[in-house]
């Protein structure tokens, strides 16, 4: 084997290493944050407003959306199939909760002063 063949391999070898690292995992997680999956359809029961019950209080649905990565919201619950997330910032009692619908789109919800 000479010189250039050698060079070759282990350019080949030294390639196929550094790309090997690159390949992303399917855990459904980037290094050690979370990656939330979420469906482009919200359910009906939301869209016609029907809220969320969480901790005792009922969330209804705001016809507004924040953009927020999964890195800045904790999953707290379900409901009827649907995660249920706060701000990782917000502190109890929390004023808002979330749903994903959307790469990073989590729609809100907030208690009524009534209920």
């Amino acid at each position: 084997m000479n010189e250039l063949q050698r060079w070759k391999i282990g350019l080949a070898v030294g390639l196929a290493v550094l790309l090997a690292g690159c390949v992303p995992s399917h855990s459904g997680s980037i290094g050690q944050v979370e990656i939330y999956p979420s469906s482009n359809r919200e359910p009906n029961w939301l869209r016609n407003g029907g809220p969320i019950e969480f901790e005792g209080y009922k969330w209804y649905p705001v016809n507004d959306y924040e953009v927020l990565d999964d890195e800045e919201v904790l999953q707290v619950a379900k409901y009827k199939g649907m995660q249920v997330f706060v701000a990782k910032i917000s502190t109890r009692p929390y004023d808002r909760i979330y749903t994903k619908f959307g790469k990073n789109k989590f729609r809100y919800f907030q208690r009524r002063e009534d209920d």
